[in-house]
């Protein structure tokens, strides 16, 4: 009750700061279950309805399967759907693996992209870059690009490349 209305009126003055200042805001928010529904999605936000109203872009993240090494977690894979949007198309969805001890996996994003393009090629668990052998397994993969900057320099070159062609022949 109290703290929905205390949101409602401050984004309402919020809202106009941001937008002459052109920044960025970031809330994060938790996601509570309700009691009791049967029909639609049980999950609310805490704070009432005013950050979904106001927000412009809107991310729902989840947690997805864990990143091991041996016995140890060294990461998670992460879900995220872009659940509303202003600026660009809604309804995109996207994976990836946030490293504990390095942050978001750009040889994961270049792992994901290169196979789903098809420059990639994944028989089995071994991951092929034209004749380079990358590894067998996704972790092993990644830990090549790491360690042969060169060779990830090269294939995302050939994405971004093969993305743009992509994006100026529609």
């Amino acid at each position: 009750g109290l703290q929905a209305r205390l949101m409602s009126q401050a984004l309402r003055k919020l809202v106009a700061a941001i937008g002459k200042s052109k920044t960025a805001v970031v809330f994060i928010n938790q996601l509570r279950e309700k009691v009791g529904i049967i029909f639609g999605n049980p999950e609310i936000t805490p704070g009432g309805r005013a950050l979904k109203f106001y927000s412009s872009v809107r991310i729902d993240l989840r947690r997805g399967d864990a990143i091991k090494q041996g016995t140890e977690i060294i990461g998670t894979r992460v879900r995220a759907k872009v659940v509303k949007n202003k600026v660009a198309p809604p309804f995109r969805n996207t994976e990836f693996d946030i490293m504990f001890n390095h942050g978001i996996s750009k040889e994961g994003g270049l792992l994901d992209i290169g196979v789903a393009s098809d420059i990639i090629k994944k028989l089995g668990a071994f991951f092929n870059y034209g004749e380079t052998k990358l590894g067998q397994g996704r972790e092993n993969a990644k830990d090549y690009l790491t360690q042969h900057p060169e060779v990830a320099s090269q294939l995302e070159h050939e994405i971004r490349s093969a993305n743009a062609s992509l994006n100026t022949s529609t």
